[in-house]
């Protein structure tokens, strides 16, 4: 019964969004079965999360994609978190993965391999929330990233038990501890570099667009009397991710994580958010790639501050951790920031196709 009520729906998608030629075709297509002519797709929007519905109520990383760049074509998803939304006139997508480097990467994986939909063309853009460092930024700012380090493959000890000699009981795989000089060399996702000239071609594009402000968010960062980056409106930077499984918070762990950056880039990265997802999301990518399913040299990754990695002067690490699983001081700027400067690489892409499916910007 539920295949040949997907099957129903599957009718009603090829109707509305399959290219005329490929009405047929694609009306037999059904989740984890072989599709003749799969629909184009020629940016993904990956997306972890959503707080309630998907429109209509407090809007999560998806909803204002949703609703603003007309992702009404429903698509059934079983095989993952999340059905798909689809614009059959922009050929846009847009995925909701779950939060979690486990649901992210099987998300991607999982609609890279579908049958029903042709990859091989789409820019992939990774647009979520973030902590960010208020050393280098603002709630309401959106980095865009080159280079995605993963912060939970690596040996620990816990911090009572460490040498005195030790700064951190967290250090690389198969180093001496974390004074051992030796570089590590990132062979099992422990980071990955995007392509550097999209990134800066987006960058570009978006440095100069403004992003909303709120008096909820400049209260907010006018409690951060020691980081004068922290006591700006929001803006469009350039700035590294680290995804962690973890939700860390404190000047400690804000350290670790620059740390952390400089050695697995070499010194070349410059941490600015933190999420959990990112290094998932493009290892499935990546593996994708090797069989042609996509282009891993078409993957942008932009993440908007919804909440600072360490606390104001005054207050501890703990104090504000519990404070913000009240709630993010900066959501809704956030995921305004991420649509406005998000939107404008989209509709580039999609309104000079002609230009971009087979060139990629620079």
């Amino acid at each position: 019964m539920m295949r040949i009520l997907t099957a129903g729906l599957m009718l009603v998608l090829a109707t509305i969004a399959a290219p005329a030629g490929a009405k047929g075709a694609a009306a037999a297509c059904v989740p984890g079965g072989a599709c003749a002519r799969p629909l184009p797709v020629r940016v993904v929007i990956v997306t972890m999360f959503e707080i309630g519905k998907d429109e209509g109520d407090v809007a999560g990383e998806f909803q204002l994609w949703k609703t603003r760049a007309g992702l009404t074509t429903r698509i059934p998803f079983p095989q993952s978190h999340h059905d798909l939304f689809y614009n059959p006139k922009t050929q846009v997508m847009g995925v909701v993965t779950g939060v979690g480097t486990a649901k992210s990467a099987t998300a991607t994986m999982a609609l890279g391999l579908d049958q029903r939909f042709d990859l091989r063309r789409a820019y992939w853009l990774v647009a979520g929330i973030a902590g960010i460092d208020p050393e280098d930024a603002s709630i309401g700012s959106a980095a865009w990233s080159r280079y995605l380090v993963d912060g939970d493959l690596a040996h620990e000890i816990d911090a009572r038990e460490i040498p005195a000699d030790w700064q951190s009981g967290y250090f690389a795989r198969g180093r001496n501890g974390p004074n051992d000089p030796r570089p590590a060399p990132p062979s099992q996702g422990e980071m990955f570099e995007l392509n550097g000239a999209l990134r800066d071609w987006a960058y570009g594009l978006t440095r100069n667009i403004a992003l909303p402000d709120d008096p909820t968010i400049r209260a907010e960062r006018a409690r951060y009397t020691d980081h004068p980056m922290a006591q700006r409106a929001p803006f469009v930077l350039k700035g590294d991710h680290v995804a962690a499984m973890t939700f860390w918070r404190g000047a400690k762990m804000n350290g670790w994580a620059n740390d952390w950056v400089r050695y697995w880039t070499g010194g070349k990265g410059e941490f600015v958010t933190s999420a959990m997802e990112e290094t998932g999301t493009y290892q499935a990518i990546t593996y994708l790639d090797r069989i042609g399913r996509v282009d891993k040299d078409r993957v942008m990754v932009l993440r908007a501050g919804s909440n600072f990695t360490m606390p104001p002067p005054g207050v501890t690490a703990a104090a504000n951790l519990l404070r913000e699983n009240e709630g993010y001081s900066g959501l809704n700027a956030a995921v305004e920031s991420l649509y406005a400067v998000g939107s404008r690489v989209v509709d580039e892409l999609t309104g000079h196709w002609d230009r971009y499916a087979t060139t990629i910007p620079r």
